[in-house]
C-alpha cells in the first residue's frame, strides 16, 4: 500500500520541481505519440488480416495467433523484468522506452518481408518483445511527472494512444493495403518509429537524474526486493479485482477488434479500404471519448470517494450489452456500426482510473512493477487469448453457421460485458478501504 513516503521521496519529479509544467505537457505529448505508434504497430494486423490470409493461405486460428498469443506471450512475460529494471533508482526510463520503440518498429517493418506463417509469427514475436518495454516505464514516469490528484487524467491522456493507434492502424492500414499491399503497409508504419526513438533519447528527461543533480548528496531510496514488491502488489484485493475486470474487457476488446473487421468484410461484403476507414474512425473517436471521459470522471469523483474511480466503467459496461447484440445482428452495416459506437466508448472508460489506482495502491519503488503485473494479467488474458479464442470458436462454429460463424462469436461476446461490470462494482468499496488505510 502507498504510504506517506510518497510525499517525501527525494528523487521524483513533483516535489523536486525539476521540470516545468510546460515541459510536463511536452513529455506527456511525446509519450502519447510513442504509445500511439505502439498500438498502431500492434493492431495493424487486424485490418491486414484478410489480405494476409488470402496471400499466405492461413486459417482463422492462425490469424488469431498472429493477432493474439504470438504477440502477447512475450509482451506480457518480458514486461515484468523490464519493470523491475525501471523501478531501480539508477535506471533511465526514457532510454529504456527509446530502445523498445526502435526494436518494435523495426520488427513491424520486418513483418512485411515474411514469406510464410512461421516467419510472420516470429516477426510478431519480435514486435511483442519490443513493446514490452514501453508502458511500465511510461506509467512510472507519468506518476513522477504529475501529482496524485491528476493521475487518472494523465494516464487517460497517455491511454489515448490506444484509440489513436487503432484509428490509424485501421484507416491508414486499410488504405495502404489497398494501394500498395499488406507488405508495404507493415514497412511504412514501422520505419517512422525508429526515427522517433532518437527524439525520445534526446528530449525526454529522467526526473530521477534531475532531482539527484539538485540534491547531489541525497541518498536514493533503496530498491525494493522482488519478493516484497510482488507481495505488496498482489496482497491488494482491490488490485486483483481491477486486474480481473480489466482482463475481461481486454479479452473482449482484442477479440472484437480483429473479428469485427472480419464481420464487416465477410458478412457485410465491404472492401478493406472502406472497413478500415469507417470502423477505424468510429472505433477511434469512441475510444478517445471514452478514454478522456474515464480519466475526467475518475479524477472528478474519485478524489472525493475513491470507490467512484470505477463506478462509471462498471455502469457503462453493463449498459453496452444490448447495443452490441443489436449491432452485431443488424443487416445494414451503417446501422450496425452506429450501434457499436457507444459500447466502444464504454470499453475505454476503465483505462485511466484502473492504471492510476494501480500506482496509488503501492509505494513508488513498486510502481512500474504494479503496471507490469497489471499488464501481464490483462494482456495475457486479453491480447493473448482474445483473438485466438475468437478465431478458434469461429472455426468451430463453421460447420453449423458457415460464413455466419464470426457473427455467432461476437454475439456471445456481447453478453460477457456484464462480468467486468460486476467486478468493478464490487471493487469500489475495497478500493476505498485500502486507500483510506494507507
Amino acid at each position: 500500500m502507498a504510504t506517506n513516503e510518497e510525499a517525501a521521496r527525494p528523487l521524483t519529479m513533483p516535489a523536486s520541481g525539476a521540470v516545468s509544467p510546460v515541459y510536463v505537457r511536452y513529455a506527456l505529448g511525446l509519450l502519447l505519440v510513442v504509445y500511439t505508434l505502439n498500438f498502431l504497430d500492434r493492431q495493424i494486423v487486424n485490418i491486414l488480416a484478410p489480405a494476409i490470409q488470402k496471400d499466405l493461405g492461413l486459417s482463422d486460428t492462425q490469424l488469431g495467433l498472429l493477432g493474439g498469443l504470438a504477440f502477447a506471450l512475450f509482451y506480457t512475460v518480458l514486461g515484468v523484468p523490464i519493470a523491475r529494471y525501471a523501478d531501480r533508482p539508477s535506471s533511465h526510463r526514457p532510454m529504456l522506452i527509446a530502445g523498445a520503440l526502435a526494436l518494435w518498429s523495426g520488427m513491424t517493418a520486418l513483418c512485411g518481408m515474411a514469406q510464410n506463417f512461421v516467419q510472420l509469427l516470429l516477426a510478431r514475436v519480435g514486435v511483442g518483445v519490443g513493446e514490452a518495454g514501453c508502458t511500465p516505464p511510461a506509467h512510472s514516469l507519468i506518476s513522477d511527472y504529475v501529482p496524485r490528484e491528476k493521475r487518472a487524467s494523465a494516464m487517460a491522456f497517455y491511454g489515448l494512444g490506444v484509440p489513436l493507434g487503432g484509428l490509424l492502424g485501421m484507416a491508414l492500414g486499410g488504405w495502404l493495403a489497398d494501394a500498395y499491399g499488406w507488405r508495404a503497409a507493415f514497412m511504412m508504419v514501422g520505419l517512422p518509429g525508429v526515427a522517433l526513438a532518437l527524439v525520445v533519447v534526446f528530449t525526454l528527461r529522467e526526473p530521477r537524474v534531475a532531482a539527484a543533480m539538485s540534491a547531489a548528496k541525497a541518498a536514493a531510496p533503496p530498491a525494493m526486493p522482488l519478493g516484497e514488491a510482488v507481495r505488496e502488489v498482489l496482497s491488494s484485493k482491490a488490485f486483483l479485482l481491477l486486474a480481473a475486470g480489466a482482463s475481461v474487457i481486454a479479452f473482449l476488446g482484442y477479440g472484437k477488434g480483429m473479428w469485427t473487421t472480419m464481420l464487416f468484410a465477410r458478412i457485410h461484403g465491404m472492401p478493406l479500404k472502406e472497413v478500415g476507414l469507417w470502423l477505424g474512425i468510429s472505433a477511434g473517436l469512441a475510444g478517445m471519448m471514452g478514454m478522456w471521459l474515464g480519466g475526467w470522471l475518475g479524477d472528478r469523483f474519485g478524489k472525493k470517494d475513491p470507490r467512484h474511480y470505477v463506478t462509471a466503467p462498471a455502469i457503462a459496461m453493463a449498459l453496452a450489452t444490448p447495443f452490441l447484440y443489436f449491432g452485431y445482428t443488424h443487416p445494414d452495416w451503417r446501422v450496425a456500426m452506429a450501434l457499436i459506437f457507444l459500447p466502444a466508448i464504454a470499453n475505454s472508460l476503465y483505462y485511466g482510473p484502473t492504471f492510476a489506482l494501480a500506482q496509488m495502491l503501492v509505494r513508488p519503488q513498486a510502481r512500474a512493477l504494479a503496471s507490469a503485473i497489471m499488464l501481464f494479467i490483462v494482456n495475457l488474458i486479453g491480447m493473448g487469448l482474445g483473438p485466438s479464442v475468437f478465431g478458434m470458436l469461429s472455426d468451430a462454429f463453421k460447420p453449423l453457421a458457415g460464413g455466419e460463424s464470426v457473427r455467432w462469436v461476437l454475439v456471445c461476446a456481447a453478453f460477457l460485458g456484464i462480468v467486468p461490470a460486476i467486478l468493478f462494482w464490487f471493487a469500489g468499496p475495497i478500493i476505498k478501504r485500502e486507500i483510506k488505510s494507507a
